[in-house]
């Protein structure tokens, strides 16, 4: 039976009454948070770095057979198109390796530069160098290239080669209207074909982040890298991210980070200084295309190449010529070659040169060039600022200078002023506080990274400078015995070289 409580034992209900009351509001916030769901946590970069190479047969890859045939083994590696999303849409950079003969001292990441060289076959192209026998040799296909998926892709291969069209030299303002159009279309191509984020992320820094991923996947603490030309850049970026991740760093044919990549007056005058020296070595034999006077050098080629404008000759046109010709400025090794080719020109034909055109570059490369230049080179939106800088190009190298078109006023602007996405860096000087002694070897007549940009880098990196003497892009492991064995003693025990060592071509 319910009895009534006592009268006295009132008040003091009353006044627990609003603690109780505030406790079970309390007890009910708790319980009503415990049946929240709970929050996952931020998206990491963690399975990137944990994991291991399968490493296997290099069937499938592109030039596997080649490559199986050395002894080297093939791999993919999973990395994030885009850093700050790690959890997003996944690339898978394929790796080579050729392991050291001898006793091992570390895996050396390399790269042949570019942008856009392939590189997963420079393993092959060092096998036979000292470098082989310490180091476990890394080849890489930067993403969107070669073997790395996805690609980049802008034009088909039948596109590409109808693409190397040749403008008249009439109507020189429509002819900047059709080169500005076909520039926009071929921007708005590489956009609907590739997608606006792997175009957007295809950069140095993007791809120095893939090659910090890959050296935690083949285990090492630290980096040890051998980068070429562009490579150099690539180089120069990992440090400016991971300075404390360096063990060591050789920066061959290096590019001058305060510039473009491709700064064409620059370049201009680096290729016309090979050229110079290939024509003055032309010239000691009687039968040289260009003359035995190598001041006639420049109007000589000039005569034989520009007569293809208008009539090429079986499918050599004037752009195929040039483009051998460069390609053969390179090193003295293909001087010979170049040779050939003009003396066959000056005859009407053009067989030698269409080979070295051909097989100097491919649709891939290119459009994979072209995407990193248009995210980090300074675009020019200006058609007067266009114009100045033909004319200074067609100063610095007058071997070169077609005269098409008008660049008095106006000169048309090339795909990068209407590239669909925004640029992701810009030449700089690199910060790279707490970064270890680097290598940084440089050629006094390159003519693709001319000298004083890598005296440039070397000082910015406070990096040791090998200068070598001679008319050739890069010197390092090319059988230079005054380069290679610093360089050797340095990626082994990392003893930099003597400060100010110059190597002259035996």
């Amino acid at each position: 039976m319910f009895k009534p409580r006592k009268a006295t034992a009132a008040p003091k209900l009353r006044t627990l009454l609003p603690v109780v009351i505030a406790a079970v509001a309390l007890l009910v916030t708790a319980c009503a948070r415990n049946t929240d769901p709970v929050a996952p946590p931020a998206p990491t970069l963690d399975r990137y770095y944990q994991q291991t190479p399968a490493w296997g047969s290099c069937d499938g890859y592109q030039g596997g057979a080649e490559l199986g045939a050395a002894g080297i083994e093939c791999a993919r590696v999973l990395v994030p198109i885009d850093y700050g999303k790690p959890d997003g849409d996944t690339a898978r950079i394929a790796i080579s390796r050729l392991r050291a003969t001898g006793t091992r001292v570390a895996s050396l990441l390399t790269n042949p530069g570019g942008p856009g060289a392939p590189g997963l076959n420079l393993p092959l192209a060092l096998a036979k160098s000292p470098v082989a026998e310490r180091l476990d040799l890394i080849g890489m296909d930067v993403r969107g290239l070669g073997a790395s998926t996805p690609h980049v892709t802008c034009r088909s291969a039948a596109e590409y080669e109808t693409g190397q069209r040749v403008l008249g030299r009439t109507n020189p303002l429509a002819e900047i209207d059709q080169v500005e159009q076909e520039n926009e279309d071929y921007a708005n191509s590489c956009a609907r074909r590739t997608g606006l984020t792997l175009l957007q992320h295809v950069g140095t820094v993007d791809v120095a982040r893939d090659m910090d991923v890959v050296r935690a996947a083949l285990g090492e603490q630290k980096l040890t890298y051998f980068g070429g030309s562009y490579g150099t850049r690539l180089g120069s970026t990992y440090a400016e991210l991971f300075p404390d991740r360096v063990r060591a760093m050789v920066l061959d044919a290096p590019v001058d980070p305060t510039t473009n990549i491709g700064d064409e007056v620059i370049t201009a005058a680096g290729f016309q200084q090979a050229f110079d020296a290939y024509a003055a070595d032309c010239a000691k034999a009687p039968d040289c295309p260009l003359g035995t006077d190598p001041k006639k050098a420049n109007e000589n080629y000039r005569a034989l190449v520009d007569p293809l404008i208008q009539h090429p000759i079986r499918g050599l046109n004037y752009g195929g010529v040039t483009t051998a010709t460069i390609a053969s400025l390179y090193h003295p090794s293909s001087w010979p070659d170049l040779t050939k080719g003009l003396t066959e020109l000056a005859k009407g034909r053009g067989d030698a040169l269409l080979g070295d055109a051909t097989t100097y570059e491919d649709a891939s490369s290119d459009d994979v060039h072209r995407a990193v230049l248009c995210l980090e080179e300074v675009r020019v939106t200006d058609r007067a600022v266009a114009a100045d800088i033909v004319r200074r190009s067609r100063t610095a190298a007058p071997a070169f200078d077609d005269g098409i078109g008008n660049a008095d006023t106006a000169a048309p602007l090339d795909a990068c002023a209407f590239w669909p996405v925004p640029p992701t860096a810009q030449p700089h000087v690199p910060k790279v506080a707490g970064l270890p002694k680097v290598v940084v070897v440089a050629v006094t007549g390159d003519p693709a990274t001319p000298y004083p940009g890598g005296v440039t880098l070397a000082k910015t990196l406070g990096a040791a400078l090998i200068t070598y003497e001679g008319t050739q892009h890069g010197a390092a492991f090319e059988g230079i015995a005054c380069v290679d064995r610093p360089v050797l003693k340095y990626l082994i025990d990392l003893t930099p070289p003597a400060e100010g060592l110059r190597c002259a071509k035996p």
